[in-house]
């Protein structure tokens, strides 16, 4: 079969579509034919080695595909049933995956895999950040960074679900338009003022419950600032780099508020939790609730360009890798 392979840490140039052994599934595993792999930004901080891993590797950690073949002792899938995945340590960005069946969920017949592809890692990351992290409740003001963005998207339309009230930033006046037909109440371009400013002028002073930021270093010590006493900063990406720390005296002054950097794995701590989390997020996309926005759709032999594409902030929605015509 053919792979994206990293042999060491590095630019996009590191990565290399080449011949790789196919995998053989082991005990508890099935075989997956992928269709579509998702490209997150967890893949560059493998390929940079933000996030330490083991070499050579195989990127990616997201997809969707076919059941071609599974271990004796897995009963819960079968050849030919359509599943989707994500956080497994690594392998979507290939022809063929080995993927434990405990993180497969199946694919409803109304939903398409690429689709699924597309929605599950940064899908589950917006369930559970308005449903746990943050619960949001009718009438709750948030405020979404990178509203245009793949979990941006997704999070505004869950969010309104709930009956939030949704301020979103975004970089470009196209991503604007986007973050607004995704049902943002407000969308601010950063790139023409100050965020901390406007959202002041839209909801007043200190008057956020709670800050979901994905951009980091660039946005998370002003985000503080807009929060009302008690409320939450919600720090799950490093879209601009990494945040500067935060004296925890700086929290109490700002009116006792509270800090987090959740990850995706936490919240899919137990197999009910991971089938709550698929099964509301593909349920809604099947509905209709929420509509994914594939923006970019690279061959897997581009892997590289898809790279900076997502790290030059030139996507918009989700960005998969698909089989080479």
């Amino acid at each position: 079969m053919r792979a994206v392979v990293i042999d060491e840490h590095g630019g996009p140039e590191v990565l290399h579509y080449r011949e790789h052994p196919e995998p053989v599934p082991g005990p508890g595993e099935a075989l997956v034919a992928v269709t579509a792999a998702g490209l997150n930004f967890i893949d560059t901080y493998h390929r940079t080695g933000l996030y330490p891993v083991q070499l050579p590797l195989v990127l990616g950690n997201e997809g969707a595909g076919t059941v071609v073949a599974a271990a004796e002792d897995v009963e819960s899938v079968a050849t030919g049933d359509r599943v989707a995945f994500s956080q497994v340590l690594s392998g979507s960005y290939a022809d063929l995956a080995a993927v434990r069946a405990a993180e497969l969920v199946r694919v409803p017949d109304g939903v398409d895999l690429e689709v699924a592809a597309a929605a599950m890692l940064q899908g589950m990351t917006a369930h559970y950040l308005c449903t746990s992290t943050f619960p949001l409740d009718e009438g709750d003001v948030c405020l979404i960074h990178a509203g245009a963005g793949g979990v941006g998207l997704l999070l505004t339309q869950m969010a309104k679900l709930r009956g939030a009230t949704v301020i979103a930033t975004a970089g470009s006046d196209e991503k604007v338009a986007l973050s607004r037909r995704a049902g943002a109440d407000h969308v601010i371009n950063y790139d023409d003022v100050d965020f901390g400013d406007a959202v002041e002028e839209i909801a007043g002073p200190k008057a956020v419950d709670v800050v979901y930021d994905g951009v980091g270093r660039t946005t998370v010590e002003r985000g503080l600032d807009l929060l009302r006493p008690r409320g939450m900063m919600v720090s799950f990406g490093n879209a601009s780099g990494p945040p500067a720390p935060i004296d925890p005296l700086v929290l109490a002054s700002k009116g006792s508020l509270f800090l987090t950097r959740p990850s995706l794995p936490h919240y899919l701590a137990t197999r009910e939790e991971l089938e709550w989390r698929a099964g509301d997020l593909l349920g809604w996309i099947e509905q209709g609730a929420v509509e994914v926005r594939i923006g970019a759709r690279f061959a897997l032999s581009d892997a590289a360009d898809a790279h900076r594409a997502l790290e030059g902030r030139a996507t918009t929605g989700k960005v998969i890798l698909i089989q080479p015509s």
